[in-house]
């Protein structure tokens, strides 16, 4: 029986290209799955039947807070927490950044971590062996010129990891997945936020060959790092950070 089955689990940003992979394996292996996001997503990738959508911006907390007490009308609580909401921004280099983006992708990324996981926790306390799982970034470890705003953004992710574990033991474990640049839209913008088609950020021609890979990531082999933290074979972890970078990064 699958360690997912009956298990009650909300995913922020699932609607995104690794929401989806996500959302759809956890629904396959009998989950009950909330999925929250940016409305435009929802509407451009309806979520499976069997799974609510619930429309919200995730750095709004009165929004957030109003969608996890949609959820608690559901079900009684949850056992998980995935957050995948996130963006990168537009690339520009420090000294000619505006403070206008800086604040954006500082929001879209730490200040909703902050508010899912405050708007989570009355349902999580409730749960079987509740996990949260955040996302966060190989750039926190291997930064790229114009991407300063993303990476300090995600290396506060892995900071708040930290002591949200510690605040939130032993009742609720709280860890990160750190991808690295995964086969999705969003070097191109962000699901809800761009043209998936359009063209990506990333000059993948030159990224590969630093990979020991020697390939992309895709959504599946973030997939699995997340169930595990998910489930109870991730029982004695808490405040850590999963690097999910194909050997490109080996902290």
């Amino acid at each position: 029986m699958s360690e997912m089955k009956d298990r009650r689990i909300a995913v922020v940003g699932g609607c995104g290209g690794l929401g989806r992979a996500l959302v759809a394996d956890l629904h396959s292996k009998g989950a009950r799955v909330f999925v929250l996001d940016l409305p435009a997503s929802i509407a451009t990738h309806p979520v499976p039947e069997g799974v609510a959508a619930l429309p919200v911006d995730a750095t709004d907390p009165d929004a957030v807070k109003g969608a996890f007490a949609t959820i608690g009308e559901a079900v009684p609580a949850l056992d998980g927490m995935v957050n995948l909401a996130g963006f990168v921004g537009a690339s520009c280099l420090l000294m000619e950044m505006p403070l206008p983006l800086w604040e954006e992708v500082v929001r879209g990324n730490l200040t909703a971590a902050f508010v899912t996981t405050q708007a989570a926790v009355p349902l999580l306390r409730k749960g079987d062996m509740p996990s949260i799982v955040h996302t966060s970034s190989g750039l926190t470890r291997t930064p790229r010129p114009g991407y300063a705003h993303y990476s300090a953004a995600k290396d506060g992710v892995n900071a708040f990891v930290r002591s949200a574990a510690l605040e939130l033991a032993p009742g609720i474990r709280v860890n990160s997945v750190a991808p690295g640049a995964v086969e999705t839209a969003f070097f191109r913008g962000g699901t809800g936020r761009s043209d998936e088609s359009g063209t990506s950020d990333l000059d993948v021609e030159r990224y590969v060959p630093t990979v020991p890979l020697k390939r992309m990531a895709y959504p599946d082999d973030v997939v699995g790092p997340i169930e595990f933290l998910l489930g109870p074979g991730s029982g004695y972890l808490t405040g850590q950070i999963i690097w999910v970078t194909g050997g490109r990064l080996m902290p």
